[in-house]
């Protein structure tokens, strides 16, 4: 496990930034945090490390953002999603073959969904200030990080 502390939005996409250095094509970044933590902040370092231009915006109404690259991101929203049903219906197993990594807000809506992955590190973002975050990253699948 590992800790930082972010004073701003900025230190949040550089820390995501710098966490993208592990990353390959997929793994999964489970996200666990409150509305407004920081999620989208992350991902945006994540996709800025892989030469991606383009604004990265919550896919909190879409549900689904798609970002190329170097790397392609995949930010999915799962915060109205209730388990597997609701992932066959928005397509999201269909992403496991497309070349990128996958980025999810509200994993812990669907149990076990590390399982899924051969690689999974689970991002918790902890609101203990105005700007100031407290950013947990793990392994999701219980083995150390690398």
């Amino acid at each position: 496990m590992e800790k930082f502390i972010s004073e701003s939005a900025s230190d949040t996409v550089r820390i995501g930034e710098e966490f993208a250095e592990r990353l390959k094509a997929g793994d999964a970044v489970l996200y666990k945090g409150e509305m407004g933590a920081g999620k989208t902040y992350f991902t945006k370092g994540i996709a800025k490390a892989f030469g991606i231009a383009e604004e990265v915006t919550s896919p909190t109404f879409a549900l689904i953002n798609e970002y190329y690259g170097e790397t392609n991101v995949f930010h999915f929203d799962l915060f109205r999603i209730t388990g597997f049903d609701d992932l066959y219906g928005i397509g999201f197993f269909d992403y496991f073959d497309r070349n990128g990594i996958l980025c999810i807000e509200w994993s812990e809506n669907v149990p076990n969904i590390a399982e899924y992955f051969d690689r999974a590190y689970e991002v918790e973002i902890l609101k203990i200030g105005d700007e100031r975050r407290e950013i947990i990253i793990s392994n999701a699948k219980g083995k150390p990080i690398c």
